[in-house]
């Protein structure tokens, strides 16, 4: 029998769940279809903080609970009462959960089903990872409301899939198919729901297979690298590269290839 511990003390908007190496964040605003408010993102920061902070997590992994979205977007009410000032920094605050989720040491995944759209999109970019049911819809409404993203879409997005598509989506408002999301490259794989968590469960038994110390170098080279020049990006390659090859899992890697058995990392 396979020990879970379960925190969800003191939160309202959010299931926390931690199962050996694994935590599982779960949006729970189900009738709200998940809706980014300030008091479920305040939860979210600290819960992020904590599994950042837990030794014993090795993947986060985020979800939505209900079977209609992983998140909807952010809650329209809370948007509209905010003068342009008050917007300003509510989005740099946005901004500034979702960057940590980006830097995080952690490896973080997005399980997504229904609808991901506007705020609940740029939450699931930020992640390192997006696997979807076949029955996920994508999209960045908010210029239908004659707003903008806020939380980093404008940014992310093109990163990611490029200029061209990006302008295509946050321009045009519109919604799209799973499998459309997959060929833009937005989406890791896209599965039957029926296979949603099987899915999810192979990549974290790979993830949970690698050196933990390599996998955040190796997330800090590839997420600061892009931001760079070439020659710059190049250099911290380097540099992430010496840094790796002071941990012991490396020095145990690079033996046990030569010894033909399989590595016992120790995440140091």
């Amino acid at each position: 029998m396979v020990l879970k511990l379960i925190m969800t003390e003191g939160k309202k908007y959010l299931l926390y769940e931690k199962k050996e190496n694994v935590a599982t964040i779960t949006l729970n605003r189900p009738k709200s279809l998940n809706a980014l408010n300030t008091a479920l993102l305040t939860e979210l920061k600290d819960t992020l903080e904590d599994a950042e902070a837990d030794a014993e997590v090795r993947v986060i992994v985020i979800t939505g609970a209900g079977e209609k979205a992983f998140c909807a977007g952010a809650d329209v009410a809370e948007i509209r009462d905010k003068n342009p000032e008050e917007a300003c920094a509510w989005s740099q605050w946005v901004q500034g959960i979702l960057t940590f989720i980006e830097q995080m040491r952690k490896s973080v995944i997005a399980k997504i089903h229904g609808f991901c759209l506007g705020g609940g999109l740029e939450l699931a970019l930020a992640c390192d990872f997006r696997i979807a049911s076949e029955k996920a819809i994508f999209g960045m409404p908010e210029v239908n409301l004659a707003i903008i993203p806020g939380g980093g879409g404008t940014q992310r997005l093109p990163r990611l899939i490029g200029k061209t598509k990006a302008l295509e989506l946050l321009m045009a408002g519109e919604q799209i198919d799973a499998a459309e999301a997959f060929r833009l490259t937005l989406v890791n794989n896209v599965v039957p729901a029926a296979e949603l968590d099987n899915e999810v469960d192979e990549l974290i038994k790979k993830l949970l297979s690698k050196s933990p110390v390599t996998l955040a170098i190796l997330k800090d080279a590839v997420n600061k690298g892009i931001e760079m020049d070439l020659e710059r990006a190049l250099q911290h390659e380097a540099e992430c590269f010496e840094s790796v090859l002071k941990t012991e899992d490396a020095r145990e890697g690079l033996k046990a290839f030569l010894e033909k058995r399989k590595p016992e990392f120790k995440g140091k």
